[in-house]
């Protein structure tokens, strides 16, 4: 017990002598400031719109190749139902058409041929490769200083969106043991209690903790560099918590004030999809540049403290005569 004191004793005065986490602390509107100026100086609104453009390209050939290949390790019908969910956190209000869209390509599987394969493969990793480029642009002061061999990044989006489907499946075999528990209930002092309420939690709490793992992974692999853990959880931390915030007031926008179906009439839902997905693109980009930010402030340090510049010798005086 006394090691573990010390050890929390010794990495708070560890903090406190960091002097990028102690300007953070003592100003972090200042610090929320300088991100903001340096996201705008970076396009950053202009890249989010290209990652979400790129990103509605890759969705649906991403979720046909993830339905495809886990369809026969559980249920078509679970496997359909937890990617509507999970689609909620990142396309709110438009899941269910998506997956209805899923479900009649699923009927239809035995028409797909090799040719239609690779292509499908191919755009499910346009995203990725487009936020690589996008944060390279971000983290700039890495870029400068070592570069990725092109080799690498050409199998980078590849195995994120392999590891993107593994994580769908393991989250399906979760919910559904979950759900299982909740049907049951429990038998307390002889009245039944239903679980149902604390399931819900339990599957809320789950989901925000993997949206921070799902960021925290995009901000350790698909940049050039790799930061530290602190950093990068900071950073999916916090747009994390933008997103849910995010979401809930698109959720409430488009069921209350919007007129997008007045409007666009049969592409609402494009529309729609592809305003949530610059929204959390946007929120994802500024989240790295608050890791960039932070990483600027950290330099001086590891180089040591400036030292002030000497002053200006004055010119010799001129001799006349």
């Amino acid at each position: 017990m006394t090691t573990l004191i010390n050890a929390f004793h010794n990495a708070f005065h560890n903090a406190l002598r960091n002097d990028a986490l102690r300007f953070v602390a003592m100003h972090p509107a200042r610090f929320v400031w300088i991100a903001m100026k340096a996201f705008r100086a970076n396009q950053g609104l202009l890249l989010a719109g290209a990652v979400a453009y790129y990103a509605l390209l890759s969705i649906v050939p991403l979720l046909i190749l993830v339905a495809i290949a886990f369809s026969h390790f559980v249920g078509e019908a679970r496997l359909l139902d937890t990617l509507a969910r999970l689609l909620e956190w990142l396309i709110p209000g438009q899941s269910r058409a998506l997956v209805s869209e899923l479900a009649n390509f699923l009927a239809h599987r035995n028409v797909v041929g090799w040719l239609l394969l690779v292509t499908m493969i191919f755009f499910s990793s346009l995203a990725f490769t487009v936020l690589e480029n996008a944060l390279s642009i971000i983290f700039v002061h890495r870029v400068a200083i070592r570069r990725r061999h092109f080799l690498v990044s050409a199998i980078v989006p590849y195995c994120f969106s392999l590891s993107l489907g593994i994580g769908v499946l393991i989250v399906t075999l979760v919910t559904s043991s979950l759900q299982v528990v909740a049907t049951d209930g429990v038998v307390l002092f002889g009245h039944a209690i239903s679980l149902t309420g604390a399931v819900r939690a339990v599957l809320y709490l789950l989901g925000v903790a993997g949206e921070v793992f799902v960021l925290t992974a995009i901000y350790l692999v698909i940049p050039v560099g790799r930061p530290t853990l602190r950093h990068a959880l900071m950073g999916a931390i916090t747009a994390a918590l933008l997103w849910e915030i995010t979401r809930r007031v698109l959720v409430w926008y488009f069921a209350t004030l919007s007129q997008v179906n007045v409007v666009y009439g049969s592409l609402a839902t494009a529309i729609v999809v592809l305003f949530s997905l610059e929204a959390l693109a946007t929120l994802l980009l500024f989240g790295a540049q608050l890791i960039a930010e932070y990483e600027r402030l950290c330099a001086p340090a590891r180089m040591g403290s400036p030292q002030p510049p000497e002053p200006p010798v004055p010119p010799a005086p001129m001799r006349t005569g």
